[in-house]
């Protein structure tokens, strides 16, 4: 999935929980948030009311990405909450993250490589 894909496909599905994402899809939505959010805080400065903003709308999109990944790889996306644990959690999540997906059909749906 390219990047503009994948930004679009995030909006389009901007708080759908279910499903899958592909990592592809996942990766490049991370991106454009650290993009986007990095831009903000340098053009506005961190503690701006529109960098919270611009933050605050991409939250949504992010978490929901990150829950259909975790279904992609066979997992609910309440393990998400996993990376509050410092450290290990984090590592843990980001591991996942970079997983492929399950071949087929999961509980979840069918594979969106398919």
């Amino acid at each position: 999935m390219s990047f503009v894909d994948a930004i679009k496909t995030c909006f389009q599905k901007y708080a759908d929980f279910s499903g899958r994402a592909r990592r592809s899809e996942y990766w490049n939505f991370y991106l454009f948030n650290a993009l986007v959010s990095g831009a903000a805080g340098a053009i506005f400065g961190a503690d701006s009311i529109i960098t919270s903003i611009i933050s605050l709308a991409l939250l949504i999109p992010g978490l929901a990405v990150a829950w259909r990944r975790m279904h992609d790889i066979g997992k609910s996306g309440a393990w998400n909450f996993i990376a509050l644990i410092p450290l290990v959690g984090t590592i843990l999540v980001i591991i996942w993250m970079c997983k492929d997906s399950v071949p087929g059909t999961n509980a979840y749906g069918t594979n969106p490589k398919e």
